[in-house]
């Protein structure tokens, strides 16, 4: 019995007013770069208006990049980003081996996606978590003030396991680029970075902590996007865990955000 394939979906990214950013990112020219905006065409076919050579033209707008792999969909744009659903017609390729990608000088917009799917499998999650960072770095911070010499030492043991196993400059990484979450990784971890810096600064930490803090912010991203990936044996478990930040959680449920990864 013939196995089923599964169907494709195919997104692509636009800047938040719906425009289609240039092929190779933005260049300093005098000429206006010519763009579709995807927010008025739904439901329409849309032709490329500067079709390129198929399909190493690099030059500002030479075909539309859609992905078959949403974890990659932020390569080439920055967050936020509004994503859509869109059928490839016509003559498809790609090229750099990138089979990720399918290019394309024509499309059909089919509808407009949740943003959470700029991350994949595990957006959902990893949306979640960033929404709570300013009040989970509200009660870290707290702990810092509360007992500033025992949380210090807590989270060297912590941060020198981190580093020593490589649990997110190996592990993650490694994993996100297997599993083609690499742009998703990078993107969850610098808006990670950004929400405990903006809370860490409001809470008045001091340096150290705000050091402690923003990498605790960046691990705990990665390892809700990356729970599914890490997982086999005791070992993979304890580096989950490691990123989740297990050791340094208190007894707030809000604190606890493994408990919601594995939901």
């Amino acid at each position: 019995m013939a196995r089923k394939t599964r169907p494709v979906t195919h997104f692509m990214a636009t800047r938040p007013d719906g425009t289609v950013q240039p092929t190779s990112g933005t260049y300093m020219t005098a000429d206006p770069v010519p763009t579709v905006n995807l927010a008025e065409c739904i439901g329409q076919i849309v032709d490329h208006p500067t079709p390129g050579k198929p399909w190493y033209d690099e030059t500002h707008f030479s075909y539309f990049r859609t992905y078959t792999r949403p974890g990659e969909l932020l390569e080439r744009i920055e967050w936020p980003a509004r994503l859509w659903v869109v059928e490839p017609l016509g003559e498809t390729g790609t090229w750099g081996g990138c089979s990720y990608w399918v290019l394309c000088h024509k499309l059909r917009v089919v509808e407009e996606a949740e943003p959470w799917h700029a991350f994949g499998h595990r957006g959902k999650q990893v949306m979640s978590v960033l929404a709570q960072l300013p009040e989970l770095v509200r009660q870290w911070a707290d702990q810092w003030a509360a007992d500033p010499d025992g949380t210090h030492r807590t989270y060297k043991t912590w941060e020198a396991r981190v580093h020593e196993t490589r649990a997110l400059t190996g592990w993650a990484n490694c994993r996100a680029e297997y599993s083609r979450r690499e742009a998703a990784l990078r993107t969850a971890t610098t808006l990670a970075t950004d929400a405990a810096t903006q809370a860490a600064t409001d809470a008045a930490v001091t340096p150290h902590a705000l050091a402690a803090i923003q990498l605790r912010a960046r691990c705990l991203a990665a390892g809700q996007l990356m729970f599914d990936r890490i997982r086999d044996g005791e070992y993979e478990r304890s580096i989950r865990a490691l990123l989740l930040g297990t050791a340094l959680d208190s007894s707030s449920p809000l604190s606890r955000p493994e408990a919601m990864a594995a939901r």
